[in-house]
């Protein structure tokens, strides 16, 4: 009882956190600075807990109370901390991007903790309804977030387009959970692992149909061909912290759902893996395709995005639901958000007021007046594009590792070529940065240090999280 209390104490400190903030926000003292250091000290208290917790297997949480609904393992507590690191230093770049731009208030730190709040349950839940509850509340607060400047016509349409694809993602996930429903006469995880192992996935043409269309919905989520696109344009639109925010912490509680569904068993899994096997190819040579031709930053790090959606959804062909320990999804989730989320920090104290300087042209230069962040900026792209001896490369090699030793070579030789071509739009941004002569002096004075420091700090961790060993 000690230890489910433990378990679940992450996501009770970030629920009542946003509920805290959220009516603290309500006064005038509360200050959008202060309500950043508040949101931040919530993710760093619930990062510490979830990181002091103790796991052997899977862990019902109070499974009398719950019905056996919320389920712990190592793979959703690691997805949580990636999550709640990711909301700290979304927070804390935060501060530093608002203090250029006017547009926050208070109630902005509380949506950023509200959407954590639905990730972590997203990485727990076992069961189909709590997973659409788990969806909305993340998915509302992110709506929101994307418009949050509403004064910003572009902030408008994103979030319109935003808003569109949740809705056909929320439609056919519901679409899908009614049909499984209707075959296994429940929602839940076991329950429906059990009916397959019992029948296999081609006996009931409701569990067939239900589960693609909640593979649909996963897969608009995660910004897979071909559902991507409208993606850059939502990402292009939201403000820095928050497109930074999306693209690590939302993606990493889409994969976590994701898997957790998928090896429900084998047979599922087997069901849907030549499909997955063209949607990840597919995902990562569009998504380059796109990159190449982007001028504006944001942009060609949405398109980024989809591309390594696409490595990812190696990971999951490559999957066996008898020995999963999601260890390789998450070390690479873990990965992608440290670089990611370095760019976006950088962005934050960079990009100047009203973000002006946003494409790669803006950047010319940049090592010659800022030598420290240009530097910071190439690890990160650096490690994106998977040069050892950084985090992305690992993440990379695993992927690549466990698609081979699946029997999935030419899935493994396509990753690579997509790896290689990946590098023209990273190394485009280095070479302006080094390259050429500075257009910009970038003179202005840093408003505040909190983006800054966070970006060195993940510096540091692009190289420490390269050093931490997994088991494949």
């Amino acid at each position: 009882m000690t230890n489910d209390l433990m378990l679940l104490m992450p996501l009770i400190i970030v629920g009542a956190g946003a509920i805290l903030l959220m009516i603290a926000s309500t006064y005038d003292k509360l200050n959008h600075e202060i309500a950043a250091y508040g949101s931040a000290g919530i993710f760093a208290l619930a990062f510490l807990v979830q990181l002091t917790s103790c796991i052997s297997g899977n862990a019902a949480l109070f499974s009398e109370t719950f019905n056996g609904i919320l389920v712990v393992s190592n793979f959703s507590k690691a997805a949580g901390l990636i999550i709640l690191a990711c909301g700290f230093f979304t927070s804390m770049s935060s501060q530093t991007y608002f203090k250029q731009n006017s547009f926050c208030t208070s109630e902005f730190y509380s949506l950023t903790v509200f959407a954590a709040s639905g990730m972590l349950l997203l990485t727990m839940a076992q069961e189909l309804i709590s997973v659409f509850i788990a969806l909305e509340i993340m998915s509302l607060a992110i709506y929101i977030l994307v418009g949050y400047d509403r004064k910003n016509v572009i902030s408008t349409e994103a979030v319109l387009k935003y808003l569109l694809l949740g809705a056909f993602a929320g439609a056919f996930f519901t679409m899908g959970s009614a049909f499984v429903y209707g075959a296994v006469g429940s929602t839940k995880f076991v329950k429906i692992g059990q009916f397959l192992a019992a029948h296999g996935f081609l006996h009931s043409s409701a569990m067939v149909g239900g589960a693609f269309f909640i593979l649909v919905a996963f897969l608009f989520k995660a910004a897979a061909f071909p559902f991507h696109a409208w993606v850059i344009d939502v990402y292009d639109g939201a403000s820095v912290p928050v497109t930074g925010y999306m693209a690590t912490g939302l993606k990493t509680a889409i994969f976590a759902v994701f898997a957790n569904f998928l090896v429900l068993d084998d047979s599922l899994q087997k069901g849907w893996v030549t499909y997955l096997f063209y949607i990840s190819v597919f995902t990562m040579f569009v998504g380059n395709l796109i990159a190449i031709g982007q001028q504006s930053l944001k942009r060609m790090l949405a398109a980024s995005g989809i591309v390594h959606t696409g490595y990812l959804l190696i990971a999951l062909v490559a999957i066996s639901s008898r020995a999963f320990t999601g260890s390789v999804i998450a070390f690479y989730l873990a990965a992608y958000a440290i670089g990611t989320l370095g760019i976006f920090c950088a962005l934050s104290y960079l990009g100047g007021t009203g973000e002006s300087r946003k494409t790669f042209e803006d950047f010319k230069g940049l090592a010659q007046t800022r030598p420290y962040s240009a530097a910071a900026i190439s690890i990160f792209l650096l490690s994106m594009a998977g040069i050892p001896p950084t985090a992305g490369f690992m993440g990379k090699f695993y992927i690549i590792t466990s698609a081979i030793d699946s029997g999935q070579i030419t899935l493994a030789v396509l990753g690579i070529i997509s790896s290689i071509i990946s590098m023209w739009y990273y190394l485009r941004l280095i070479i302006n940065m080094y390259f050429h002569e500075a257009e910009d002096q970038f003179n202005e004075p840093v408003a505040s240090l909190m983006a800054p420091i966070c970006t060195f700090v993940l510096v540091i961790c692009v190289f420490a999280i390269s050093l931490y060993p997994i088991v494949i």
